[in-house]
């Protein structure tokens, strides 16, 4: 069972259309849902018309005199004027620029330069639905000890937090139907491949919610791999999912080859795992080998659990926490401040500045320029006086 407060997706497999960030075509499709009760499959035929009932004298003074036909009904929220739509789709980007982790920080980007987010707006305001975003991300901590403090959720975790439904209480302040955002927590779907226990990922992820319902952070749900394929152990969970949506190591090659884009993830996540190896016997050179390879497997386990994730929420505002270009599929948010446009709170820790800024950094590095902080007997973060 997935934790309290999680969003399970079990009984939801509508197909999504293949992107160009989704596993390439050809491949099995899902399982199509069960048609709501009553309602008629495509394509059927449709059933006899019941027998008319047998004419009935009615006085005249009975027969109720003719009315207007009763106007459409509009759902409560939704925003009619095309005008209000494409204005209040541009406000709500413009609430996300400030904070986009951009692959192109030279491009001065405006809500125009995002077609594909601004129509995927406009069809939640026009149907008075709350703007919903999904987010992969919030995996599990670092198993390198001089990035992180623990493998539990700490100070940055909750300020990215805080960030997150913050954003979504602005966005009602434009919009009444608000916005919520699906933290898609991808650390089981690739944990073995970072060397990190599935025990941690559980634990984490079980004290990422808690902290949602503590800081009482109602614009905010989580979903992550024990939401799918019910009981079966984590490793043949892995395995299916990558069965299913992967692409194949061949043709993730060939996108590191002539995809600018694909090869800057490629190399960041070389170098995540280089740094984040524990232990290694054997030469740096054949660390990075082994890093290289396992690299290619944490590129086609994210982009499977992509695509799982915009299969099972299809009508989604699809963001990212790693760098992405303008008008691209998804949208790069930045949590926190960090020099770093790859640091993201589970690859840190947190250092509390004397003008109140927070800043993410190397926990050794932190150390060496803050005391550190508990709370609730847990190392919280790093202040400088």
């Amino acid at each position: 069972m997935p934790p309290a407060g999680t969003v399970s997706t079990d009984s939801q497999t509508a197909d999504a259309p293949a992107t160009a960030d989704q596993g390439a075509a050809g491949r099995p499709a899902a399982p199509a849902a069960a048609a709501p009760s009553g309602a008629t499959p495509s394509g059927a035929a449709p059933s006899a018309a019941a027998p008319a009932a047998p004419a009935r004298s009615v006085p005249a003074q009975a027969v109720p005199a003719p009315s207007a036909a009763a106007p459409a009904s509009v759902p409560a929220g939704a925003v009619t004027d095309p005008r209000e739509v494409a204005r209040i789709s541009a406000e709500i980007l413009g609430l996300l620029l400030p904070h986009r982790r951009a692959s192109d920080p030279e491009v001065h980007a405006t809500p125009a330069d995002f077609p594909l987010q601004l129509e995927q707006l406009a069809d939640f305001l026009t149907t008075g639905d709350p703007v919903l975003f999904t987010l992969p991300g919030f995996p599990c901590k670092s198993p390198n000890p001089a990035k992180v403090l623990s493998h539990l959720p700490d100070e940055g975790e909750r300020l990215s937090l805080t960030f997150l439904n913050g954003l979504c209480e602005e966005i009602g302040k434009l919009y009444e139907p608000g916005a919520q955002i699906l933290i898609c927590s991808d650390g089981h779907i690739f944990g073995d491949l970072i060397h990190v226990p599935d025990d941690h990922i559980d634990q984490y992820s079980d004290e990422l919610t808690a902290m949602i319902e503590r800081e009482g952070l109602t614009h905010l749900a989580t979903y992550d791999l024990r939401a799918v394929l019910g009981d079966l152990p984590f490793d043949e969970k892995r395995a299916r999912v990558h069965d299913r949506y992967a692409p194949t190591r061949e043709e993730l090659r060939e996108q590191v080859m002539t995809d600018e884009e694909t090869l800057k993830l490629y190399r960041g996540i070389t170098r995540f795992l280089t740094e984040d190896t524990i232990g290694f016997e054997g030469s740096r050179s054949a660390l990075q080998r082994e890093c290289r390879r396992r690299a290619y497997g944490v590129i086609q386990r994210s982009r499977a659990w992509g695509d799982l994730i915009a299969e099972q929420h299809p009508r989604s505002f699809r963001l990212s926490i790693h760098p992405q270009k303008a008008g691209v599929l998804k949208f790069g948010i930045r949590l926190l401040e960090a020099a770093d446009a790859w640091m993201t709170p589970w690859h840190s820790s947190v250092l509390h500045r004397p003008d109140g800024r927070w800043e993410l950094m190397r926990s050794e590095e932190a150390a060496r320029v803050g005391r550190l902080v508990e709370l609730g007997g847990r190392p919280s973060h790093y202040e400088t006086s």
